[in-house]
C-alpha cells in the first residue's frame, strides 16, 4: 500500500511543479497580412496622428503579462517609401532609432544588435539589458512599404525570456520574400 501511494506521488508530481502557462490570444491583421500571438487580452489601438509619409494609422497591440509589457505596432507608408531605398538600411535606422540616447552603452548592456530576416523580408533585432539582468527586445521589419515593430521586456528569469521569446518568434507574415 505505501508503495502504491508512493508511486502514484511520483507520477503526480511533475503536475503539481508544473507553472499554469499565461492565456494567449492569437492576433491576425484585418487584412490577413500577418498573425502573432500575445497575452490575453491584447487591446487595440489606432493611432490619429501620422507622421511624414505614412500612407495610414498606425495600428497597434498591447498586452501585459507578469508585470511585462509585450507591444506590437505596424503602419503602412506611401508607395515607394522603402521599397526605393536599401531596405536593410533603413531596417537597421528604424530599428535602432534613438536607442543610445534612451539606453546609453555605459549604463545598458547591448545583447543583440544586428540585422535580422523574417520570411526573407529585411529587419533589424535590438535587445537591451540592464545591470539587473533585465531586457527589453525590439523586432522590426519591412515588408514591401510597411513597418512592422514589436517590442518585449523581460526579467532576468527563464519564465519571463520564454514568453518574450515566444512572443518574438510568433510573427508570421502573409507574404515570403524569396
Amino acid at each position: 500500500m505505501k508503495r502504491r501511494l508512493l508511486v502514484l506521488a511520483l507520477l503526480c508530481a511533475p503536475l503539481a511543479v508544473r507553472a499554469e502557462p499565461a492565456d494567449w490570444q492569437t492576433v491576425v491583421g484585418r487584412d490577413l497580412k500577418f498573425r502573432l500571438e500575445m497575452p490575453a487580452p491584447a487591446k487595440e489601438t489606432t493611432a490619429g496622428e501620422t507622421e511624414k509619409g505614412h500612407a495610414g494609422a498606425r495600428i497597434a497591440w498591447a498586452s501585459k503579462h507578469d508585470d511585462e509589457m509585450f507591444d506590437f505596432d505596424y503602419v503602412d507608408y506611401q508607395p515607394g517609401w522603402f521599397s526605393s531605398h536599401d531596405s536593410k538600411e533603413m531596417a537597421r535606422d528604424l530599428g535602432r532609432g534613438d536607442a543610445e540616447k534612451a539606453f546609453p552603452r555605459a549604463k545598458y548592456k547591448y545583447v543583440l544588435d544586428e540585422p535580422v530576416t523574417l520570411q526573407g523580408w529585411d529587419g533589424y533585432a535590438l535587445d537591451i539589458e540592464d545591470a539587473e539582468g533585465a531586457v527589453v527586445m525590439m523586432r522590426t521589419y519591412i515588408v514591401k512599404d510597411r513597418l512592422y515593430r514589436m517590442l518585449v521586456t523581460a526579467k532576468y528569469d527563464t519564465t519571463t525570456r520564454a514568453a518574450a521569446k515566444r512572443f518574438l518568434d510568433s510573427l508570421r507574415l502573409s507574404e515570403t520574400r524569396k
